[in-house]
């Protein structure tokens, strides 16, 4: 992975990013993942089926890690309760903290790790419409998985229905598991503290919040293993877009400047003040403030700009130079 950038193009930014275009930039993403979720529930007999043979597919591989770690968390609540509230939290408190902190303190990279994070989640909500999938712990009784989060629902904010607040369950699709972008984006979150985090803390803290937010999705019976490795492939999918995301939106932000270009050209040339003199119109800025201007047979000298200005200050009581330079070229020196 290069070191100058996280999506392997060139990190700095062409123009200068603002806080108030990225912050509804990332409320947009963050809405269409919540309303993907919400609107993609799909048929539920075709989500048990697919989570089923997501079990199948597991047995044929000999994966069987949610059976022994969703009876850990069932008859420990010491581990469970904690494991709830990781599930429940974290995801949408570490990513955007994350997010913040990569804009303000390493901001050369910050645009490129946030279209990873953007595409993958995009590419994710794919997954959740084309492939519904019943959760381990909506499944019958007979498959023998406990869901941890009704078990527990009274020690935290959530329902027993989802991992939503208690009352919102029903806004939000049960059946988005396959992938896993609590996984996924758990992985992103390492990736960043790995590459930018720069102490031995962020180092632990990269390889252990990914790990165990893995188990944790599979100890609450929430996410197959197999969710979760697909969770880590839509981000890998998602790092190796990124580069043309961008690299597209560049274009196109050029092109939409050259489209532009030639207006705002034209209004500065139409822009600039006329001097109106007898025989035509003279763009002010286009002569050299110290030429005379003749016109209709009138002629100003340097520092005047309408002919006949001297009549006008001898009128007013100032008298006239003597100086023939002061009479323009060829008219006769006043008498003496």
């Amino acid at each position: 992975m290069p070191h100058a950038d996280i999506a392997g193009v060139e990190a700095t930014p062409r123009t200068r990013l603002r806080w108030w275009t990225e912050l509804p930039l990332i409320l947009l993403v963050y809405a269409c993942y919540s309303a993907g979720r919400l609107l993609a529930r799909g048929d539920v007999s075709h989500a048990v089926d697919h989570g089923l043979a997501i079990l199948d597919i597991e047995k044929a591989l000999y994966l069987n890690a949610e059976h022994p770690l969703n009876r850990l968390f069932t008859r420990e609540p010491w581990l469970g309760v904690p494991a709830d509230f990781w599930y429940a939290s974290l995801h949408y408190l570490v990513t955007p903290v994350l997010l913040v902190w990569l804009f303000r303190s390493r901001t050369v990279h910050y645009r490129a790790a946030r279209t990873w994070l953007m595409t993958s989640t995009f590419i994710g909500l794919i997954g959740f419409t084309l492939l519904p999938t019943c959760p381990p712990r909506l499944l019958a009784e007979g498959y023998g998985f406990v869901d941890t989060m009704a078990q527990y629902s009274s020690y935290g904010w959530w329902g027993g229905e989802a991992s939503a607040p208690r009352g919102l369950g029903g806004m939000t699709n049960q059946y988005a598991a396959m992938p896993s972008l609590h996984v996924g984006w758990a992985l992103w979150c390492g990736v960043v503290l790995w590459r930018y985090g720069g102490t031995r803390l962020s180092k632990v803290a990269a390889v252990a919040y990914p790990l165990i937010t893995t188990i944790v999705v599979m100890g609450t019976a929430n996410h197959y293993f197999l969710d979760a490795a697909a969770g880590a492939a839509v981000m890998g999918v998602g790092f190796l877009l990124a580069p043309v995301v961008m690299r597209t939106a560049d274009r196109a932000r050029a092109r939409l400047g050259a489209q532009t270009a030639p207006v705002a050209t034209a209004g500065t040339a139409s822009g600039g003040t006329l001097a109106t003199v007898s025989g035509g119109a003279v763009p002010m800025g286009s002569a050299d403030a110290s030429s005379s201007i003749v016109s209709g047979g009138c002629q100003t000298s340097a520092g005047e700009r309408i002919p006949r200005q001297r009549e006008s200050r001898v009128g007013s009581g100032a008298e006239p130079s003597a100086s023939p330079q002061d009479a323009g070229d060829g008219a006769p020196a006043p008498a003496r």
